[in-house]
Formats: C-alpha cells, sequence, structure tokens
C-alpha cells in the first residue's frame, strides 16, 4: 500500500483518470484511443437505474478485450442493492480496481475489501489483485473519518474526493465563487484528500473539472493541483486528457534534478543530509525527488 515509498516510488503513477459511462458503446470505443493513464468505467452517476444491467454487460465486455491502460469500474454505493450486483457480475472480469463513491470512510473500503476477497477467491483471481480508490468525501461524516485510510488495507491505490454530492448534501446553492475558485467547505475537503492521502502514503486524485471546454481554466486547476501536491486528476472529456497529462509530467530539468538527488542519497546512505548546488537537501527533498520520477514514470513507460 506504500505507494510512495523507496522500493516503490520509481513506478508509473496515474495522471489522469477518464470516466467512461459503461452503458455507451461509443463513447467506451472512443476512450481506447484517447492518451488516458487509467480509465474508469462508470455504473454510478452517469447510467440510469434500468441501463445499468446493459452498462454492466458492456463493461464486462470491454474489460475482456485487455490492453494496457488500467481499467477501473466505478460500482454504486456500497450501501445500495446495486453495489452488490455490480462486482458480482464485475470482479469475474478481473477490472484493476474499483471506484468506491460516497463511503463514510475507510470501514467502507475494508467491507469492499472483503467483498473483493470472497468474489476474486469464487473467480480465480489471485486475492488482493483488484484494487480501490475511494471518492472521499462525497457524504459530510465522511470528512471525520479520513486520517482512518491510513494503515486500513493494503487494496488501498489512492484517495480522491468530491464536491458535487458533497455540497447537494449540504444544501448549497453552489460550490464555487464567481471566478471559478472552490469556496471554502470544498476547498476544506480537497485540503483533508491531500493530507489523508500523504498519511496513507497513495497518491491524491483531484477531483473533475466540470466546464470541459474551458481549456485554459483546466490547465490552470491541474498545474495548481500538481503544485499543492496531487499526482493526477479526475477527467470528464477526453479533450481533457491531453491538457492534464501535459499538466502531471515533469518536464527534463525537473526529472534530472530529481534523479540527482536520489542519486546523491543512494551514494551518501548513512546521510540525512546532502549537498547540490549549494543547497542543502534532507528527506523531504528526497520524497519529493522521487515522487517527480514517479510522475515521469508513465510518461515514459507510454514512450517506450
Amino acid at each position: 500500500m506504500q505507494a510512495l515509498c523507496a522500493d516503490a516510488q520509481e513506478e508509473a503513477v496515474s495522471r489522469s483518470f477518464l470516466f467512461v459511462p459503461a452503458d455507451s458503446e461509443r463513447k467506451l470505443k472512443k476512450s481506447q484511443d484517447c492518451g488516458a493513464d487509467a480509465l474508469i468505467l462508470d455504473l454510478e452517476d452517469s447510467v440510469s437505474a434500468s441501463e445499468r444491467p446493459r452498462a454492466r454487460s458492456l463493461a464486462n465486455a470491454f474489460l475482456a478485450d485487455r490492453f494496457d491502460t488500467p481499467v477501473w469500474v466505478r460500482i454504486n454505493p456500497l450501501d445500495t442493492e446495486d453495489a452488490l450486483i455490480d462486482l458480482r457480475e464485475i470482479v469475474p472480469a478481473a477490472p484493476f480496481g474499483i471506484v468506491l463513491p460516497k463511503p463514510a470512510g475507510a470501514k467502507d473500503a475494508l467491507q469492499l475489501g472483503k467483498l473483493l476477497g470472497v468474489l476474486e477467491q469464487e473467480s480465480g483471481i489471485p486475492e488482493g489483485q483488484i484494487k480501490i480508490l475511494p471518492i472521499a468525501t462525497e457524504r459530510p461524516d465522511a470528512l471525520f473519518h479520513l486520517h482512518e485510510y491510513a494503515g486500513s488495507t493494503d487494496r488501498l491505490a489512492g484517495l480522491s474526493w468530491g464536491a458535487e454530492d458533497l455540497s447537494a448534501a449540504l444544501g448549497a446553492s453552489t460550490n464555487r465563487d464567481t471566478d471559478g475558485n472552490w469556496l471554502p467547505p470544498y476547498e476544506l475537503a480537497r485540503s483533508l484528500c491531500l493530507f489523508a492521502a500523504a498519511a496513507a502514503e497513495v497518491p491524491a486524485i483531484d477531483t473533475i473539472f466540470a466546464d470541459f471546454r474551458n481549456t485554459d481554466g483546466l490547465s490552470q486547476y491541474a498545474a495548481n493541483a500538481r503544485r499543492d501536491g496531487f499526482s493526477g486528476m479526475l477527467a470528464i472529456h477526453p479533450d481533457q486528457v491531453g491538457i492534464i497529462n501535459a499538466s502531471f509530467t515533469p518536464d527534463a530539468g525537473e526529472l534530472e534534478r530529481a534523479e540527482q538527488i536520489v542519486g546523491l542519497f543512494k551514494g551518501n546512505p548513512g546521510s540525512g543530509v546532502v549537498s547540490l548546488d549549494g543547497e542543502m537537501l534532507d528527506r523531504p527533498h528526497l520524497l519529493q525527488a522521487r515522487k517527480i520520477i514517479a510522475m515521469a514514470g508513465r510518461n515514459r513507460s507510454q514512450k517506450t
């Protein structure tokens, strides 16, 4: 579960997670060539209840056509009857992971992990293979339990957050100001998600940018997300993928410096501080350097 530990730090990190309504054959087909680092087949908000059986069937068929992109499935909330139906039909197709909406906290991730364990065994899938990505802030009470994700389950592959369901639960008329910035309650939720992910040592994935035609706004939002410490972003339209990928890809200078920092610490294993270009660097700099290398890993793997 320690996605940012020394041994795993240089593994590729997904920058873009594109939601794809699982009931749309056209959008499923289009998603395969959009360049997203990961796809999320949606069985929840973008699919009407009457279309869910068809969506499950299409999702299974899509998962059967294996390709290199990790494919997640967003099931319905765990406290609904649809969730278990989703899992029973989807798990045998072995998705990369399950996106968990509206969890009350880590206890829901633990419960989901137990269900996955049973279904993996029934399907002949190695235990623990299917990962979990909670959208951790969609319920008001969930914000008081975000710290519980740390050490909760080895399946935890990241934490994301959402504002739409949260603002609806609060009865708010909007969650952004006139300039498009998050209002304080939602900026708080965003920050708590970021802190919780850091405490759990998993990537923090920023939420969607809903105005998909506003490319300048998305570019600025994604740049800010990376600045703040997020490793990637959720996307709702294929046109957003390229901007998100570019925003979360370190440039050559950043990568070179990060590799120098990691090399210096490897060459001085007994030292807690090293020097580079006249600057004293300690463990936080090493962790940041490893994160930059991990962020660059996805881009390198796609070019090879």
